[in-house]
């Protein structure tokens, strides 16, 4: 069982995975800090300075996209941008949406935001 965002972290996404119900949906959604279930989705808004650490996390985001492909939404503006995650393949959530967050969250952190 998974019970940190460290464990997260570490795993990679699986091409044939399950939905999770909602009790186990929640449960992970604990484990990560400014997240939200909206609509059927994992969704964060990620605030910046300015374009540039904008755009800067919206290509490394796309990196980690690319790497464990799982991509989510991303609707970007001057100073941020919204992150959406859900597995179409399961129509809803699944583990792999979460492991993704979580190395949002990374990106994030190392550069010294919140």
């Amino acid at each position: 069982m998974i019970t940190t965002t460290d464990q997260l972290r570490t795993l990679r996404c699986a091409h044939a995975t399950d939905p999770l119900d909602a009790a186990e949906a929640a449960r992970l959604l604990a484990l990560l800090d400014g997240w939200a279930i909206d609509t059927g989705r994992l969704t964060r808004a990620y605030a910046f300075d300015d374009y540039y650490q904008t755009m800067a996390f919206v290509n490394a985001i796309a990196y980690i996209a690319h790497c464990e492909d799982h991509h989510p939404e991303l609707v970007v503006g001057y100073k941020n941008c919204v992150v959406r995650f859900e597995t179409h393949s399961v129509k809803g959530l699944s583990l792999n949406d979460f492991i993704c967050a979580a190395k949002a969250d990374v990106l994030v952190r190392v550069a010294g935001r919140p």
